[in-house]
């Protein structure tokens, strides 16, 4: 008895709940005319703070309303009392009426439960109702790069771009039998259904991304966008200490609803993971921290700023032109120095100083599932001239992926490792099973004591030099630092005079930090310094974050 009762309850289990969409289906098919196998696929969920679950790409129901030509005998009235219901073309509905040798012609997708419901109930001859599903986003623009699109990939449909892309294999619905036992399943191969994770499943996708987060990160980057009018900006907010992203935008977007009507395509590229950008002054801090991990300097070490520095006969300048005296790595972080960057390179060596590069990760990809990440370009490390090293050490001449570059950065925050950047954080798969995807901490770049060090220099940055008395935060500390580099001319002879990347990076609280914030924009008009175009944004993200998650005071 008790045998008996485990075989119906779980085989009630695998009816209602896990094929429970299929038989659902089924009956649909018993209301419109029977129809081919209707589309299905798993679902994507934004997760709140709370843990609560927020639809972000769903399925919605419709019928597609066909008729077989051959059965209709009164065209105008048939086209009379469809119209009445949804309107119709009448010269494309005539046509269409004209093919007696085709059974089947539609004339309407997407109609609603109410419309079928009319046009069923009057009973027309050759008409026929089918049900049909397609993929719908509730947010409609909201995480458009993170999530990307269904759309026809030669003759399949498929996912396009973003999670929709990368986890396609979970998310695609093949269907089979519904009537396969469950213990045959189960026990038939156990191996590859239970014991291990390597079995493909199908299964329902749960975000890191938080959609208030998601809301507000859009929200300032169109707002740059707008002031500036910049070919591209975008953004992360990630957790440095595990890598999960709350938020990554790019503006331009796009509706997801409606991306057929976009007139240019590459709107859908994700330039955060795609694109590579010489990011700047904020690659100072990566440098410097190397340096203060191997003992090369501290923040008191000085060095005589002469206001340029000729190497291969190449002459580097700082930012204003002009020559600084006895100055200490504080200072160079404070006002954003060329030449102290370039002298804590040169203490540090530029064999170790490449050993730090590559160890920061820039040699390589981070692994981030989302499609398309695109290739670092720090080929001119490879080279043993002075001026290569000089230019990389304050951010030019080498090329990095936003998100790599915010990888890199998380080290400086975290304690020193590197993280894999993520974006899915559970998938739930149709069987009952769920499984919480593991992202280990990575390889250790620099100590502890240096990651303390460092934040405490950024700090000091905000305090005393990048923010202001109006925009510091009195209660709570903020490790940052800007980034404004030279754009690259197309032919690659050069930089223009009037073009650059504006960035801006921060984290907080600094020396235990649940946040960081990443932000930049290409060639915005009007401003030179990262530190007019970005830095407002950036302090209403950190307020709104400190605010939203009611962040503890730590000063």
């Amino acid at each position: 008895m008790i045998l008996a009762a485990a075989t119906i309850a779980v085989r009630l289990f695998f009816v209602q709940i896990v094929h429970g969409n299929e038989y659902s289906q089924n009956a649909d098919r018993q209301y419109a005319a029977p129809a081919s196998n209707i589309f299905d696929r798993g679902s994507v969920s934004f997760k709140e703070k709370d843990g609560n679950l927020l639809s972000a790409a769903t399925l919605k129901s419709g019928f597609i309303l066909a008729i077989n030509p051959g059965d209709i005998r009164d065209e105008e009235g048939t086209y009379n009392a469809i119209s009445a219901v949804t309107p119709l073309d009448h010269g494309e509905f005539i046509e269409k009426t004209l093919k007696k040798e085709d059974p089947y012609e539609e004339l309407v997708h997407r109609l609603s439960q109410k419309e079928a419901d009319k046009i069923n109930a009057l009973g027309l001859p050759g008409v026929s109702l089918y049900k049909e599903k397609w993929r719908f986003y509730p947010a409609g623009t909201l995480a458009a790069h993170v999530l990307g699109f269904v759309a026809y990939k030669g003759d399949e449909l498929t996912g396009r771009y973003g999670v929709e892309s990368y986890y396609n294999d979970a998310l695609d619905r093949k269907g089979g039998d519904l009537y396969v036992n469950f213990f045959a399943e189960v026990f038939a191969n156990l191996k590859n259904t239970l014991l291990t994770d390597s079995a493909k499943r199908e299964g329902d996708l749960v975000l890191t991304i938080d959609p208030a987060i998601q809301t507000a990160l859009e929200k300032e980057l169109s707002a740059v966008e707008e002031a500036y009018q910049s070919e591209i900006t975008g953004g992360i907010v990630i957790n440095p200490k595990d890598g999960g992203i709350y938020a990554m935008a790019k503006v331009p977007t796009f509706d997801l609803n409606k991306f057929q009507n976009v007139d240019d395509v590459n709107v859908f590229n994700n330039q955060v993971v795609e694109g590579a950008y010489e990011m700047g002054s904020i690659v100072k801090p990566l440098t410097v921290a190397a340096a203060l991990d191997t003992g090369a300097i501290t923040a008191k070490t000085t060095y005589n700023d002469k206001g340029s520095l000729t190497l291969n006969n190449y002459t580097i300048y700082n930012f204003d032109k002009k020559p600084h005296g006895i100055t200490d790595m504080q200072t160079v972080l404070n006002q954003s120095l060329n030449l102290g960057a370039v002298y804590a390179m040169r203490e540090l060596g530029k064999e170790k100083f490449k050993e730090y590069m590559l160890a920061y990760g820039l040699g390589e990809k981070t692994g981030i599932d989302l499609p398309g990440e695109g290739r670092n370009l720090i080929s001119n490390l490879n080279t043993n001239r002075d001026i290569e090293y000089a230019n990389a050490s304050f951010g030019q001449g080498i090329a990095i992926t936003p998100i790599a570059m915010v990888r890199a950065l998380s080290a400086l925050a975290n304690g020193g490792y590197l993280v894999t950047p993520h974006v899915v954080q559970k998938i739930e798969y149709r069987g009952g099973f769920s499984k919480e995807l593991d992202y280990p901490k990575g390889r250790r770049v620099i100590k502890q004591s240096s990651s303390e060090e460092i934040s405490r220099m950024l700090t000091e940055v905000v305090d005393s030099a990048l923010l202001g008395p109006k925009e510091k935060m009195k209660n709570y500390s903020i490790a940052a630092k800007t980034g404004t580099a030279q754009l690259e001319m197309e032919d690659g002879k050069g930089y223009y005079a009037d073009k650059y990347l504006h960035s801006f990076f921060g984290y907080f609280p600094a020396y235990d930090p649940e946040f960081l914030v990443f932000l930049f924009t290409r060639n915005p008009q009007g401003e030179i310094y990262a530190s007019h175009t970005l830095k407002t944004p950036f302090m209403n993200l950190t307020k709104f974050l400190i605010n939203y998650y009611e962040i503890p005071p730590d000063r």
